[in-house]
């Protein structure tokens, strides 16, 4: 099925797909995050952190952008172009979350994944597979909760640990401790 939008079209087929020495398919996703600012007080404005999940095309649940990872490509273009496809969202892939293998629940075979965590810095209107997709962003809390893959929830955990460790690290340059 192939979708256009704004000159954008979802690649399809398997002849150029990755596989591993054990004959797994690779797939590669993307957990798409930002910080939305609220203002708590007038002095006072907290981020929060959101991450975008889609609906899967089956329509069964949500998820993070993922899919094939072709031998044209590097890891990362490949989380970048899946995760454009899928949400429309574009921004900065980081270093990888870590790598799973799981056991599809459409066909009767094993995949090795790899999630990467992806700062959004622009969300387009129209993307390849709008028709075919919800998207919607939310609180990490509640993308574990509506998240159908074990994998996904795990990656999601390794994201928010990875960020909460970068924030201590901040609050702690800024404020240094003093000793009596």
């Amino acid at each position: 099925m192939v979708a256009a939008a704004a000159g954008l079209v979802s690649r399809t087929g398997r002849h150029l797909q990755r596989y591993d020495i054990r004959g797994r398919r690779q797939v590669v996703g993307c957990i798409p995050y930002r910080y939305k600012t609220t203002n708590k007080s007038a002095l006072d404005n907290i981020e929060e952190l959101e991450v975008l999940v889609i609906s899967s095309q089956k329509g069964k649940g949500m998820l993070f952008p993922k899919g094939g990872w072709e031998t044209d490509e590097s890891i990362t273009e490949a989380a970048s172009r899946e995760t454009l496809e899928e949400a429309g969202v574009r921004g900065i892939v980081q270093s990888e979350l870590g790598s799973w293998s799981f056991k599809s629940k459409t066909y009767d075979t094993f995949y090795e994944g790899y999630m990467f965590p992806l700062l959004v810095k622009e969300q387009l209107e129209f993307w390849p597979e709008k028709n075919f997709r919800q998207r919607v962003w939310m609180s990490a809390h509640e993308a574990r909760e509506v998240c159908q893959h074990w994998w996904m929830k795990e990656a999601l955990d390794a994201l928010v640990g990875r960020l909460s460790s970068q924030k201590k690290q901040q609050i702690e340059k800024v404020m240094p401790c003093s000793l009596s």
